[in-house]
């Protein structure tokens, strides 16, 4: 009876054990990190894109070509696939100067489907619905005063 509960008492795989709960935990905090990571910069180069396609929409004699061209090469520079992005260009657009005086601007609204590599499909897995782990749309938009 005595070597019976000496063999009970004995923890030499509770190590093992506490890592095999703890360890999945801390892959899925870990990977989440790093695609909150990716989305986070994935949303700074949209926005400073759709900077950059105003800033070049409000010169004089630049076409809407050009001001797409411009955002998709400041997107080649961050994003995997710029060929899904869609550029939206308003020019009829106005800005508040202080009280009462607007002047006429141009809007660049840039819209980007984003996708979790890992996130996503873990999503699908787990919930049956249709809607969930499909990309999302990442918009961002900026206005320049016409010059």
């Amino acid at each position: 009876m005595h070597r019976l509960r000496a063999i009970w008492r004995r923890d030499d795989g509770a190590a093992l054990i506490e890592a095999a709960f703890v360890l999945p935990i801390l892959l899925f905090v870990s990977i989440g990190i790093i695609e909150f990571g990716r989305a986070f910069q994935t949303w700074q180069i949209v926005t400073n894109a759709a900077r950059e396609g105003a800033r070049i929409a409000v010169l004089p004699g630049m076409s809407d070509d050009m001001v797409k061209a411009r955002v998709a090469d400041y997107l080649k520079m961050g994003i995997n696939s710029p060929a899904s992005v869609t550029v939206a260009i308003d020019r009829s657009t106005t800005v508040s100067l202080g009280g009462a005086a607007t002047a006429s601007a141009s809007r660049v609204q840039v819209d980007y489907p984003f996708t979790f590599i890992v996130l996503q499909p873990v999503a699908q897995l787990l919930a049956k619905d249709s809607t969930v782990g499909s990309a999302f749309t990442m918009r961002s938009a900026a206005i320049m005063r016409n010059e």
